[in-house]
């Protein structure tokens, strides 16, 4: 029992956090403009300073900078943690009984005396109280109004609720917000006056890493923040939680002396980190290594201490915690002195990081395994636990839909879809399982198994966190197919006794759907090369494309995006051939399908694989996809490959095709 009550606690603290940062997040832009008004244009501002024949243009536009941070911003944040409770109805309701705490606090403000403070706090907890209430009343008189009554006793109710709630909240919660904020701030000015403000760091470093940082963050230090950059015109508060050095200086230490794959993902977590602010990626690699939040606290208190003697600090809350939106927010002339700040905490977190992972027990790093913890510790799915996920096939999850993706989705997939569809079927599994391509911005969660090329793979497994992901260097002739079609196997005979002979079994619905309209012919003698050479891959892609666009089914601007496409990852499919496409963004240039065909007399280095067939593609609806399917079935037999180089003519051509002219 003592056991699970920690954690039972932590999750409550996560929750409430949770719904503090629900409140402030989709008002942070609001802030950020607050932030900016005040950095510029009050009497310490920019304008002033370095334009004081604007004075009288910066005096009035200061006048908003009040208004904002004590009506403007608390009635935001009211409105938005209502809604939460009660939806539009809960946030009208709280932004108005807001106004009576915010009332109580508001002349103290623009008359200087002490003790007056934005109603941050109020407003966190009047919005959703008032909600919650409201929701409360509602349900008394639920089903029991007269027909024709519903919207005058909806609209009276809400009224005379939010007035009295707004006379409550002036007298009632004002002087319990004025005792909150007059101790807390008195706290943080004794941490400030006496240098002790570097061990909050003891405090806001684990609380990242456990998920608590929210309620800390959006709790405590954006209202005090805010107070302390009314009083100032910046706050070095903002600095404490979001500043980026700690986990910076964990991940470079990773990149360096870490192992496996936790070293081998350190570059690109530090990037999405650093640049994009998600500190939650850098959580796994401290709960893997837990002595490491040593090195976290270090470089916090670090970054702290550096920004007390420099005496920085930033106009408004900065979030995400990127060094992008610090610089946007950074107080006038505290730029560089907030980037000595960020430096100071990344070099003695990477010291302390480093110390402790040289001398650390030797063996590789298991940062999948910490993802999944950290997930476990958050209480729900986490997209940053998902980027270290690997694509080993787990065998317990059965096999029932496969999909292959690329970025367009008319060519390599497809390709690779008929490849390893007939290897299942072969195997006597078609009937079981089915195989389908798709583009990449077209996926959908609901795919067992997912497979791509490994220049795709992260974009490709975004999507479908609940697959299987299989990476694949060409399409044609992968030895992963074999490894799946094993899996299946396995699992099948796990289930069913082992299939007999395989019966022909009716194509996927996706593929059936693909067949031509009658009359349409998408390869033709027209389009097919026998003979050419190419001084290199670019000028084979412009011959293949200037055969599509002869067609007159195809536009002339395709061609630039078949070299688009083959820029972002290579169309080579294996045994020789590449199959050059335009990305999905260039199908309004495809009035219907089209091929080509191209037998290069002497190999093409493509990216370093050397091809003797290329087959420009473009797709339309999907007529092309049957004529795909028995040129993958054609390429994946060394036999028929060997027709193809014996070829004379262009019918030789499409007989080995099978004559595909629907």
């Amino acid at each position: 029992m003592s056991e699970k009550q920690p954690a039972s606690v932590r999750v409550r603290v996560q929750k409430f956090g949770t719904f503090l940062s629900s409140m402030i997040m989709p008002n942070i832009g609001a802030l950020i403009a607050w932030g900016l008004i005040t950095a510029l244009f009050i009497p310490k501002g920019l304008v002033p300073k370095y334009f004081p024949s604007l004075t009288g243009f910066s005096e009035y536009v200061a006048t908003m900078v009040g208004p904002m941070v004590t009506y403007l911003l608390p009635i935001l944040i009211a409105y938005t943690g209502g809604k939460l409770i009660y939806e539009h109805r809960g946030g009208v309701v709280g932004a108005t009984a807001t106004m009576g705490v915010i009332m109580g606090t508001s002349a103290e403000i623009f008359i200087g005396e002490e003790g007056g403070s934005p109603m941050f706090l109020g407003a966190m907890i009047m919005g959703p109280l008032a909600a919650w209430c409201m929701k409360k009343l509602d349900g008394i008189w639920d089903g029991k109004i007269k027909p024709g009554f519903e919207m005058l006793v909806n609209n009276f109710s809400a009224g005379i609720f939010a007035g009295i709630a707004a006379i409550a909240s002036m007298f009632l919660l004002t002087p319990v917000m004025k005792a909150i904020s007059a101790g807390a701030g008195a706290a943080v000015e004794w941490l400030v006056n006496t240098g002790l403000l570097p061990l909050t760091a003891l405090l806001i470093e684990p609380a990242k890493v456990l998920f608590l940082n929210n309620a800390i963050n959006h709790g405590i230090i954006t209202p005090l923040g805010t107070q302390q950059s009314l009083e100032m015109g910046k706050s070095i508060l903002y600095l404490l939680e979001a500043n980026p050095g700690p986990g910076l200086g964990i991940l470079l230490a990773y990149m360096f002396f870490g192992r496996g794959a936790a070293k081998a993902s350190a570059p690109g977590a530090a990037l999405i980190h650093f640049f994009g602010g998600i500190h939650e990626i850098y959580f796994p690699y401290v709960l893997m290594k837990p002595q490491l939040i040593a090195a976290a606290i270090a470089g916090g208190m670090a970054g702290t201490f550096t920004f007390l003697t420099l005496d920085v600090g930033l106009t408004s809350a900065s979030a995400p915690g990127s060094i992008i939106a610090i610089t946007a927010v950074a107080a006038p002339g505290d730029l560089f002195k907030v980037y000595a700040g960020v430096l100071a905490a990344t070099l003695v977190s990477f010291l302390v990081a480093t110390l402790i992972l040289r001398f650390s027990k030797k063996g590789e790093d298991d940062i999948e395994a910490a993802a999944q913890k950290m997930q476990d510790m958050k209480g729900k799915k986490s997209s940053v636990a998902g980027a270290f996920a690997t694509s080993a096939a787990d065998p317990n999850k059965e096999i029932r839909s496969i999909v292959f993706a690329c970025d367009a989705g008319m060519g390599s997939s497809a390709m690779g879809a008929s490849v390893l569809r007939n290897k299942i079927k072969d195997a006597g599994y078609g009937d079981k399982v089915t195989v389908t391509n798709s583009a990449i911005n077209a996926l959908q969660d609901k795919y067992d198994l997912l497979v791509s090329h490994q220049d795709l793979a992260d974009r490709a497994a975004t999507p479908t966190p609940s697959a299987i992901h299989v990476a694949v260097d060409n399409f044609m002739g992968s030895p992963r197919y074999d490894e799946i079609v094993e899996m299946i196997r396995k699992q099948q005979e796990g289930t069913t006794a082992a299939p007999a002979e395989a019966a022909p079994v009716a194509a996927p619905a996706a593929a059936a759907a693909t067949e031509a309209p009658a009359g349409e012919q998408v390869l033709t003698a027209d389009t097919i090369v026998l003979g050419a050479s190419a001084a290199d891959r670019a000028a084979a892609i412009d011959q293949a494309g200037d055969l599509l666009v002869s067609t007159g089914k195809v536009d002339a601007s395709y061609v630039a995006a078949m070299h688009e496409r083959e820029a972002s990852v290579s169309t080579f499919m294996g045994n020789g051939l590449a199959i050059p496409h335009g990305t999905n963004e260039a199908k309004d240039a495809i009035h219907s399908s089209a091929m080509s065909f191209i037998r290069f007399d002497e190999p093409i280095d493509w990216n370093g694989k050397p091809v003797n067939f290329v087959i420009g593609i473009a797709g339309a609806g999907g007529t092309h996809l049957e004529l795909l399917q028995k040129i993958a079935k054609t390429f994946s037999n060394k036999a028929s490959v060997a027709q193809l180089e014996e070829a004379k003519t262009a019918q030789e051509i499409l007989d080995i095709f099978g004559k595909v002219n629907s």
